[in-house]
């Protein structure tokens, strides 16, 4: 091996343990190892720049999109709504999420499925009050382990088949011939993250967080006419644990109902007035059947989905103190209409329209983004500051959110076009039909993350430029000897090794001609080396930067890079042990 090559190898080698042992940004390690390669003059630009403009990665960028406009639209909450239930334990909501994640994973792309769950698994943990570090991990694993189970799960498989059909002396791969093998690893991973997840998987981004505000609002909901929510009790309709928010009472037909029990059935009409801090009436707003009692929300002229939340604290010299929200005509002189009131911690109980202003009350408005900039120096207010991820959900364009998301399978399932033109054609319908504003859809990509896959597909160029990837592999695959067996365990280790550092795809790149030269030697079929390929190279479980599931769930989720290998090489060495282990029995040498 040269002396670029040692260089590259210590300097990933160093990347890793600032990964471990230190709380900085994986994006600014993986940047900063791969500048340091650069500037020394190791690679070319082209090489060192390779993963900017890497058509995996521009995927990610376009999936984040499409992500959004599912969320905007409510169609990725109403999914999540349904699969999750009434999940009220980590091991619950682990085995609701990854059932059918699983499942799409073998049909579809992994990478939309997890782009989409993200957000409104997000969303979900705060109302459940289970930590979302809980559940991404599993998230991004049953994908993977989804994917290897057909022949078009996963962009890998597709590959080493490719490479088999140039080669006349072998055989193609059958579509549903990696599940003989995929499907066993798959359970196994399936149970094995069931019984340890909870134990091993660590409490960050914790939804416990997010619930120390002590500042209270009072707002008012309403039954929509024909939600599904009519005839469903308190409990059923998920109103009866939010966090941070109590249902004071419900008010049917000009009468009261107080100390509203969990098996209140729900009425179209019902006006039901809660009590609770701004990120759970925030939640509250997204669920579907239900939306603010106050009519003023519709007679905004900008769209429900352009609009955002604002607080915005009342100052003395407001011309409406004293006077009812209604009375003052609020909505005609600010062009904002008032959610909800809070008032130093004391419990309002009056309709919205009804609560005389006074200076310090702090308003949770619905207006347009630019009302900040408008009052923000305004005499009128003290303090007006917009919350972050607040724009209403409105589901009128759910069914066109979710039209595109099925287009977007559909094209790229098909092989019409390609991943990334698929995702470029769906987000394209979203923006097209206003589901969404073209700046949320810019503010929707998470730039860190695309950062550091650019980044690690950038070292990964480095390893392939500079022969340590091929080395590495070859020297390893060379101590099989003439024990089949063995030659099957390393051509696994090599691919899940270079899997883990470079990508998934370059892995079984590399190490495919190694291996079809290695069976020809021994005078053996290679389809059993091909379907420990197909194993390897999708079992990513030990670190973040192997694959990009990981590395999507990575900030979301909180996690440390020991995360992984804490619940992820026990993972590895199952996957591996069954795959092994099965493979020669299955595909008989």
């Amino acid at each position: 091996m040269t002396l670029e090559g040692w260089i590259v190898l210590g300097i990933i080698m160093l990347c890793l343990a600032f990964l471990v042992g230190t709380a900085i940004s994986v994006d600014i390690i993986l940047f900063a190892g791969l500048a340091v390669i650069f500037i020394i003059g190791i690679i070319p630009a082209e090489e060192a720049l390779s993963g900017f403009s890497n058509e995996g990665m521009l995927t990610v960028a376009a999936l984040y999109i499409v992500a959004a406009g599912l969320k905007e639209t409510g169609a990725i909450q109403f999914i999540v709504q349904k699969v999750m239930g009434d999940a009220r334990n980590v091991r619950k909501a682990q085995l609701r999420i990854m059932s059918p994640v699983m499942i799409m994973s073998a049909f579809l792309n992994n990478t939309p499925i997890v782009a989409s769950f993200i957000p409104a698994l997000e969303r979900w943990s705060r109302i459940s009050q289970i930590p979302v570090s809980k559940i991404l991990i599993p998230l991004s694993y049953a994908a993977i382990l989804g994917g290897t189970c057909t022949l078009i799960g996963t962009s890998t498989n597709l590959i080493i088949n490719g490479l088999m059909i140039e080669e006349t002396s072998i055989r193609s791969i059958g579509i549903f011939e990696p599940a003989l093998i995929g499907i066993p690893c798959a359970i196994a991973g399936f149970i094995y993250l069931l019984i340890f997840g909870d134990r091993l998987l660590p409490i960050r981004g914790s939804s416990m967080d997010t619930f120390k505000d002590p500042r209270e609002y009072t707002i008012e909901m309403i039954v929509k006419e024909g939600s599904t929510l009519s005839e469903k009790t308190i409990e059923d309709a998920g109103l009866r644990n939010l966090p941070g928010l109590f249902l004071i009472e419900i008010q049917r037909n000009k009468r009261a109902i107080p100390a509203v029990g969990p098996y209140e059935r729900l009425r179209s009409k019902d006006r039901l007035i809660f009590t609770g801090i701004v990120d759970s009436i925030i939640d509250l707003q997204q669920i579907s059947g239900l939306e603010p009692a106050t009519e003023q929300v519709f007679k905004l002229n900008a769209p429900r989905n352009e609009r955002k939340m604002i607080e915005a604290v009342v100052s003395r010299s407001n011309p409406l103190v004293g006077r009812t929200i209604r009375g003052g005509k609020f909505r005609d002189r600010y062009d904002a209409v008032v959610l909800a009131v809070s008032r130093s911690g004391e419990r309002i109980n009056e309709k919205i329209g009804d609560i005389t202003m006074k200076s310090g009350d702090v308003l949770l408005l619905e207006a347009h983004p630019n009302f900040v900039n408008k009052y923000r120096n305004s005499s009128d207010f003290f303090l007006v500051s917009p919350i972050e991820d607040s724009s209403p959900v409105t589901y009128e364009k759910a069914w066109i959110a979710g039209l595109s998301l099925a287009t977007m399978v559909i094209l790229a399932a098909t092989g019409i076009l390609s991943m990334l033109q698929a995702a470029i054609v769906a987000g394209g319908l979203l923006l097209v039909t206003k589901c969404f504003r073209y700046s949320t859809a810019l503010e929707s990509v998470d730039w860190r993350v695309l950062i550091a896959i650019a980044s690690a597909l950038g070292l990964g160029s480095a390893l392939e430029y500079t022969g340590v990837a091929e080395h590495l592999a070859s020297n390893l695959l060379g101590l099989s000897g003439e024990n089949p067996v063995l030659a099957l365990f390393l051509t696994y280790m090599a691919t899940w090794l270079l899997t883990e550092m470079i990508t998934n795809n370059a892995a079984a790149v590399l190490v495919f001609p190694i291996a079809f030269s290695l069976a020809q030697s021994m005078g053996i079929d290679f389809i059993p080396f091909a379907m420990v390929m197909i194993v390897a190279a999708s079992s990513s479980f030990s670190t973040p930067i192997g694959y990009q599931t990981n590395l999507m769930v990575y900030g979301p989720g909180g996690y440390r890079f020991t995360d992984f290998v804490r619940i992820g090489l026990p993972l590895n060495l199952i996957v591996a042990a069954i795959a092994v282990s099965l493979i020669p029995y299955i595909w008989n040498f």
